[in-house]
């Protein structure tokens, strides 16, 4: 346990404290640690954090007793924490405002794989709905993808179960502690998810599930979706809710269109009305939006040199080559501290030279 960690698990607990206000005050104080040595007075001329946020911070000791029970905790569970500054942590969600500080992970799981594509619908499906998702999981083997859910009843915990009979990795993300599986129902099919997969969820070791958190995990569901796929939904409900963050984030969605005059082909048929979502015929539908070879993906030949490349260009490269070799183009600002339109002409050039490949939602990618 290192003392970097604590402190970051520490502002990540304090209640009024969410993931924009705590980015806003690591971007202002470098870390979590130096805002906890912060003065009072000096925390109080933060726009947007009050005296009474002020002094939860100042109560350093309670919040770092609370982090060592839970890292202490995590690691009995073999669970792993990621801090939103760390490499492991998934590059997809660094670009996206309200993700997250600290995730937390256990399982074989990889959060900066290739491909991942996301899964949702009601709980209430219909022999229909668990027909075509079997059906999507079975065609998306060919550019073998990660399938992400949320390990619900219906869809949900359809698309995990397709995946593992598929061979496909499969990450679910949780609304309670990984310590836990809700639905409890779901504990094997989330035990068998562990040796392909794993699981995921904002919220520390201990956290009970509640209605209130469900909401709030969709949009993980949505951030670390190359592309999410609802199968059936109804008028309203968690599948719309992913879907429409899946939407903001610049995410390809698309729709299962279903039988008109059914509850729960609504929101599906809606989303598709609403140009919200691509009508999904086949899986071909979303190897096109998002460029996906049929073919797996050739590992880059050792002889590539980019020693040719100005300093700037070389820059882009290597963070690119850090982060999974595929990023959004904000993140890649953010990170190599290159003004958006300066960095648009570097990749630009980049892509001339065949280096690089432009994707959906600002995504780029190493060719």
């Amino acid at each position: 346990m290192t003392e970097d960690k604590r402190y970051q698990v520490a502002l990540s607990l304090i209640p009024g404290i969410g993931p924009v206000l705590a980015k806003q005050l690591i971007n202002h104080f470098e870390s979590p640690q130096q805002i906890f040595k912060t003065t009072k007075g000096r925390l109080t001329r933060v726009q947007g954090l009050g005296r009474k946020l002020s002094e939860l911070i100042n109560g350093e000791q309670q919040w770092l007793a609370k982090a060592d029970h839970i890292l202490e905790a995590s690691a009995r569970n073999g669970i792993c924490t990621h801090y939103y500054k760390e490499d492991s942590y998934p590059s997809r969600l660094k670009s996206i405002l309200d993700a997250p500080i600290v995730l937390y992970s256990k399982g074989k799981v990889d959060l900066n794989t290739e491909k991942t594509l996301g899964i949702v619908g009601t709980r209430k499906a219909t022999n229909y709905g668990l027909r075509q998702t079997e059906a999507i999981v079975q065609e998306a083997k060919r550019s073998q993808p990660v399938i992400i859910s949320g390990l619900a009843y219906g869809i949900d915990v359809k698309s995990h179960q397709s995946a593992i009979k598929e061979n496909l990795p499969t990450i679910g993300v949780l609304a309670c502690g990984l310590d836990s599986v809700y639905p409890n129902a779901h504990q094997s099919i989330a035990t068998q998810m562990l040796e392909h997969g794993g699981l995921v969820s904002e919220y520390p070791i201990g956290t009970k599930a509640d209605a209130r958190l469900f909401p709030a995990r969709n949009r993980i569901i949505a951030g670390l979706s190359d592309a999410l796929i609802v199968v059936e939904a109804a008028a309203k409900g968690g599948a719309l809710i992913s879907a429409n963050m899946a939407f903001s984030y610049d995410r390809p969605v698309f729709a299962v269109p279903g039988e008109l005059g059914k509850s729960y082909s609504e929101g599906c048929n809606n989303l598709i009305r609403n140009l919200k979502a691509s009508i999904y015929t086949s899986f071909a539908d979303v190897e096109e939006s998002l460029n996906w070879d049929l073919e797996q993906a050739k590992p880059k030949a050792s002889t590539v040199s980019y020693d040719h490349l100005l300093p700037p260009q070389k820059k882009v490269v290597d963070i690119l080559l850090k982060n999974g070799q595929q990023m959004h183009i904000d993140e890649l600002s953010w990170q190599s501290e290159i003004s958006l339109n300066q960095l648009a002409s570097i990749l630009l050039q980049l892509e001339f030279e065949g280096l690089i490949k432009p994707l959906p939602g600002k995504e780029y990618r190493l060719n």
